[in-house]
């Protein structure tokens, strides 16, 4: 290994096991992203009387949240990304180990079990999301470190002085090839440097989201314009990292060779963000 190799990523996936029961670092970044929901939100509730929210309300949301997530991010990578898998292999949406989830449609998961708290409760939909939307981008930035330790979603190729060499995008479950770590060694696989590009997501949508949403939700603002602030920072972020961003090999480029499957669903975000934004500040 030459001093100006970049680094070499294959870490472990799999943080411990219990007997057969694997735990892998993704799932304990979405744990500590529920965590950091349900501890934030019980200090919304208590500091900020004008949310007009109890701890008890916190808890229930983040259940409600919880299954909009996992099932609405599963079905959302199903239907955008392996919908020609799951037309071969109906049981695909049911193989976690195969595929991943879907931001997008975890989104509309989430969006679908605020909808209903917020009916339950009296509140309405846009009450609950301009609650919720602070929180969120923690939990988000937290699952791209997942990735990045995964070894999963990595950057196009690049020489950058910060590139690094994730394993398994030279072969699947290179993270555990002796063969592949020699070849490290050997300065053998510095032109496959790639940009790390979970870690850009990671400080975009997660640290830069949470400090937007912070600041801007500090004092009340118009009802629905801390969720439509939230579209645009993400969709903003998304669209600006799906540039480094490796598209899934099945998909790859929409048109050329920058036009991604996250741009396409990041845009609408972005405007959907916007109108909500300009027609809270109208009512007001």
């Amino acid at each position: 290994m030459s001093p100006s190799s970049p680094p070499f990523i294959a870490f472990d996936p799999v943080a411990f096991s219990l007997g057969p029961f694997a735990v892998h670092w993704y799932g304990i970044m979405y744990l500590l992203g529920f965590l950091f929901f349900w501890a934030g939100g019980i200090w919304l509730a208590r500091h900020r009387s004008w949310w007009g929210w109890t701890p008890q309300m916190v808890g229930d949301l983040l259940f409600y949240g919880m299954l909009g997530v996992v099932i609405g991010g599963r079905l959302g990578y199903v239907l955008f990304y392996g919908l020609d898998s799951l037309l071969q292999d109906p049981w695909f949406l049911f193989r976690i180990t195969q595929g991943g989830m879907s931001f997008h449609g975890g989104l509309l998961g989430v969006i679908v079990a605020m909808w209903w708290f917020g009916r339950r409760h009296g509140l309405g939909f846009w009450r609950v999301a301009d609650f919720a939307a602070p929180l969120a981008p923690v939990g988000l930035g937290l699952g791209r470190i997942g990735n990045f330790i995964g070894g999963e979603l990595w950057g196009r190729l690049s020489d950058a002085p910060w590139a690094m060499i994730f394993a398994n995008a030279i072969q699947p479950g290179g993270w555990q090839s002796a063969e592949l770590r020699a070849a490290w060694e050997a300065g053998a696989l510095d032109h496959l440097a790639s940009h790390p590009s979970q870690l850009y997501q990671a400080f975009g949508e997660g640290l830069a989201l949470f400090a937007l949403l912070a600041v801007y939700s500090r004092r009340p603002r118009p009802t629905a314009a801390v969720a439509g602030l939230f579209l645009v920072g993400y969709g903003c972020f998304r669209f600006a990292a799906e540039f480094f961003r490796e598209p899934d090999g099945h998909i790859g480029f929409i048109s050329g060779e920058w036009l991604t499957m996250g741009m396409v669903l990041s845009l609408p975000m972005v405007l959907a963000g916007l109108v909500v934004m300009v027609i809270a500040y109208r009512r007001q």
